[in-house]
């Protein structure tokens, strides 16, 4: 690993791995928010709003981000004091932990896959077209997109398999896709129209195509939810 990417280990030894970060003095990471288990005394958490800027102009970008794309107006940065600062993470999702180098490749990322990135490295929120803030579910009008160098960590539900497109087409359930590769065309759709994808199961679908990679998820978080639901008892 290069010296200028975080450090860290993902625990093979568990089903749904803690990952621990190491940090020396200075070095800083972004994290989920509320996915921290553990750290050693040189580790400082602070919150950070979100977005780009300073003063008021940042305040109301984030404020407008977590409007537009439901994502969350804070993150939650971390930073060492320590040359051996030490800190555990937990995804939110019970599922499988890949980290991705950034740099020659830039990602896209769904709702709730991000876990930490490096802090020599950032991501930006890139609208997207109408179609497919309607019909995606996933970041509404704006999508997460990754920039710089360094190492982003994402979480999947269940286990993540990673397909390379070479010059191709292929189309995956929205709710299955992880990340992919800035460099793929991409478009969302419903797979048959309104009432096949009812009557086919199949619903919201989004097709690639070029050059890169996908990743995918074994587990529909949607899917589960509606598993749950007839087990959970609702009002009075």
């Amino acid at each position: 690993m290069a010296d200028n990417r975080m450090k860290y280990v993902i625990d093979s030894n568990m089903q749904f791995p803690l990952v621990e970060l190491y940090l020396e003095a200075g070095e800083s990471a972004y994290i989920q928010r509320g996915s921290m288990v553990y750290h050693s005394p040189g580790i400082k958490l602070s919150t950070t709003l979100n977005s780009k800027g300073s003063g008021l102009g940042k305040l109301v970008g984030a404020m407008a981000r977590s409007v537009t794309s439901g994502e969350s107006m804070f993150l939650t940065q971390v930073s060492s004091t320590s040359d051996s600062g030490k800190l555990a993470l937990a995804p939110n999702t019970p599922g499988q932990v890949m980290a991705l180098e950034l740099g020659s490749e830039q990602y896209r990322l769904n709702d709730g896959v991000f876990l930490a990135l490096d802090g020599s490295a950032q991501y930006t929120m890139q609208r997207q077209s109408v179609g497919r803030a309607v019909f995606g579910g996933q970041g509404g009008f704006f999508i997460m997109t990754t920039e710089g160098q360094g190492t982003l960590l994402v979480n999947s539900f269940g286990s993540i398999k990673e397909i390379d497109l070479s010059n191709d087409e292929i189309t995956i359930d929205n709710a299955h896709v992880v990340a992919w590769s800035t460099s793929l065309d991409y478009d969302i759709r419903l797979e048959n129209g309104f009432m096949q994808s009812i009557g086919t199961g199949e619903g919201v679908v989004n097709t690639f195509r070029g050059t890169g990679k996908i990743l995918v998820q074994s587990l529909n978080v949607e899917s589960f939810a509606n598993v749950l639901s007839s087990y959970i008892a609702t009002g009075n």
